[in-house]
């Protein structure tokens, strides 16, 4: 007791120190870090934690029925007129103008259908709350990933849109000092104004996005939508995980949530089918009883004297006829078995159809990724060689903008590719039942 007084504010402070590393909503936050936040607050997480409490609590509650059931009944009576008997052509007064016993009862069960039910199906009724759990949390990590990455794509596009900002100021600039010089008409530097003017509006709807992107990554991660959020990632290492994935695993039923779901429904159904047939078996119970017993005609006496009795015995309950009612409980139980099993088809056909499309939209988003990565480079190259001749005056200017034109397009391309890319992979490995 001294160890555990001494030990307990030392527990106080490492659980407070936890609590606030758990609550912190500070500092910015990788993927991973994101997911741990949400995988502690998340609300349907918390409520299937919850579930699981209170699958525990019921199983407990019925398994109660296998202790002893100790009971005690109190009553009194007043009898304002008492019974009359008739014994030998005489009518007599029986009985006792007040009466008040007191009742000690005593059930033990010894065997009982609901019982044993419970008994045999409590650790996968358990089992089925914990992968309740589980299903919920992929879904979660899967969501918070996406989100995350769609704020990611948000942000990249508001950096290109930035940078092709500048050039195309820098552009404007350049066209509209050359029409001063007299080298070129207006007609450039009113196209540079429009480029310019379209691009500022691209940034605006971007912004927009941006904050929608954000609101529902914390909608996903039940982080307060009040308090800022900052992300941080690594852009070379997000390339590497790009085509980090094994496109030639095969898929494995049992890796799935939902199938394991449907193996511990298969169990449960089967030992509701047990359930019913055992409804031919009696139900046997042991109870005692011990009776306190008090009568007297006047009420100051009546608890005076006591006149108890007692018993002891075993019941047995059989339900001899019924109306078929359990015979066709027993066929509905096995035709609910039967149905179960097409779920494990559907179920199997629906996991493959779902990994083949999202490893076919991989494979076609990892192949536009490179050749959008291809597509950059080259037209960043052109754009540079254009712009050193259009200063040259070798170029027209809208030589200049349709290639400036193009490098936005393959910047945005190659970002949307590579982002669609890392979605498409979550997808694969929630489809493999790898995600974790």
């Amino acid at each position: 007791m001294k160890r555990i007084l001494l030990l307990w504010p030392v527990l106080c402070l490492l659980e407070s120190v936890h609590a606030q590393n758990t609550d912190n909503t500070g500092g910015s936050k990788s993927l991973e870090l994101c997911i741990q936040y949400a995988l502690a607050h998340q609300t349907n997480i918390r409520q299937s934690l919850i579930d699981e409490q209170i699958a525990d609590r019921s199983i407990k509650s019925h398994l109660a029925d296998w202790y002893p059931q100790i009971n005690f009944n109190g009553n009194y009576q007043q009898n304002f007129q008492l019974q009359s008997t008739v014994f030998n052509n005489s009518v007599n007064r029986v009985g006792s103008y007040n009466t008040s016993a007191g009742q000690f009862g005593l059930t033990q069960t010894i065997f009982n259908r609901d019982v044993l039910l419970t008994k045999q199906t409590a650790n996968d009724v358990r089992n089925l709350a914990k992968q309740n759990t589980v299903n919920t949390s992929i879904e979660v990590i899967a969501n918070v990933s996406k989100s995350f990455y769609n704020v990611l794509l948000s942000k990249q596009q508001i950096l290109l849109l930035d940078s092709d900002i500048v050039l195309l100021q820098r552009s404007l600039q350049d066209a509209y000092n050359q029409y001063r010089g007299g080298l070129v008409d207006k007609t450039d530097y009113q196209r540079a104004t429009i480029s310019l003017n379209n691009t500022r509006a691209q940034r605006k709807s971007a912004q927009e996005q941006l904050k929608s992107n954000y609101a529902l990554l914390k909608l996903f991660m039940s982080y307060p939508a009040d308090s800022t959020l900052d992300l941080q990632y690594d852009s070379s290492r997000m390339e590497q995980e790009v085509g980090s994935l094994d496109t030639l695993q095969q898929v494995d039923f049992n890796n799935r949530i939902e199938y394991q779901q449907l193996l511990t429904q298969k169990r449960l159904q089967q030992a509701s089918l047990k359930y019913y047939r055992w409804g031919f078996l009696p139900s046997v119970s042991a109870f005692g009883e011990y009776n306190l017993n008090y009568y007297n005609n006047q009420f100051s006496k009546l608890y005076s004297n006591n006149y108890p009795n007692s018993y002891a015995g075993i019941a047995v309950s059989l339900p001899i006829f019924q109306g078929t009612r359990r015979t066709q409980e027993v066929r509905i139980a096995q035709l609910q078995l039967d149905r179960l099993e097409y779920n494990f088809t559907s179920v199997k056909d629906s996991i493959n159809t779902q990994y083949i499309q999202a490893l076919a939209s991989y494979k076609a988003n990892l192949n536009n990724y490179h050749e959008q990565k291809e597509n950059l480079d080259l037209a960043r190259q052109v754009y540079d060689v254009i712009r050193l001749q259009y200063r040259a005056g070798i170029k027209t200017y809208l030589e200049v903008v349709t290639a400036n034109n193009d490098l936005f397009a393959a910047q945005i391309n190659f970002t949307n590719a590579m982002y669609e890319v890392l979605s498409n992979k979550i997808d694969v490995e929630r489809a493999l039942g790898t995600l974790r």
